[in-house]
């Protein structure tokens, strides 16, 4: 039976990032963007974007800088979700600085991220919702959805967070491994940026501090998470998903 989650608001926007290089992802991704690379018949992006579709998403912000015209392309004619493009040609502006020029578009109601260089085989449940059925905004400024660091595909790192009874989340910190890494999608506050001067500037400080401030939650996905940032994770996942073809065809 599949697992079900109380009535919950799902956020109306998602800030997709599909600006970045891929440098990890050489030679291939020196004519592919590597939001576009295929992985079991199916791009990366359309994956996460089918996944937005499916649990209510309305809009889908997507920025680009590597390879823009490709992106644009590709998208072009896509109805759900509603696909607004940002455009960082002319100046790659790192993940806080891709969520802060739209911020306009936004608005102030609470919006999920999600990064382009994994997904989810598996799944009893949508796992969208299940992040959004954990999220208060009274009580946490950013909800992330987790991996187990064990079984998971492509993770070559030590773990990001611990995870305690309440869904709150630490930092690894000095402990030598942690039990869950994020899964490159969460559901932030739009006014965590509202104050910010800058232009370019990174995502993760804004993670580190909801931590410290215990404002930090997760929710661990189900099914396996498959991340797909080297060209040696993209066999291992091409694998793992032809291996769940068979154990569920479709």
């Amino acid at each position: 039976m599949s697992p079900t989650f109380p009535r919950c608001s799902v956020p109306e926007t998602a800030m997709v990032f599909a600006a970045g290089r891929g440098s990890r992802m050489r030679p291939l991704t020196d004519s592919i963007p590597k939001p576009l690379v295929r992985v079991a018949g199916r791009s990366l992006l359309d994956r996460a974007l089918d996944a937005f579709a499916e649990a209510g998403v309305a809009t889908a912000i997507v920025n680009v800088h590597h390879l823009a015209d490709q992106i644009e392309d590709h998208l072009r004619g896509r109805s759900a979700p509603r696909i607004v493009m940002s455009n960082e040609r002319e100046l790659l502006l790192d993940q806080g600085g891709g969520i802060k020029k739209v911020l306009p578009l936004i608005g102030e109601k609470p919006f999920f991220i999600c990064n382009t260089d994994a997904f989810w085989i598996g799944a009893r449940a949508d796992n969208l919702i299940r992040l959004a059925s954990l999220w208060d905004g009274d009580k946490m400024d950013i909800a992330l959805l987790l991996a187990p660091r064990e079984g998971s595909v492509g993770v070559d790192w030590t773990g990001d967070f611990h995870r305690d009874a309440d869904g709150r989340l630490t930092r690894r910190g000095a402990a030598e491994t942690a039990e869950y890494v994020y899964a490159g999608i969460g559901i932030l506050k739009p006014q965590l940026f509202a104050d910010v001067t800058a232009d370019v500037f990174p995502l993760a400080p804004y993670f580190f501090r909801a931590a410290e401030q215990e404002r930090l939650y997760g929710a661990p996905l189900d099914g396996k998470w498959l991340h797909v940032g080297t060209m040696a994770a993209i066999e291992a996942a091409e694998q793992a998903a032809a291996e769940e073809r068979v154990v569920s065809p479709a």
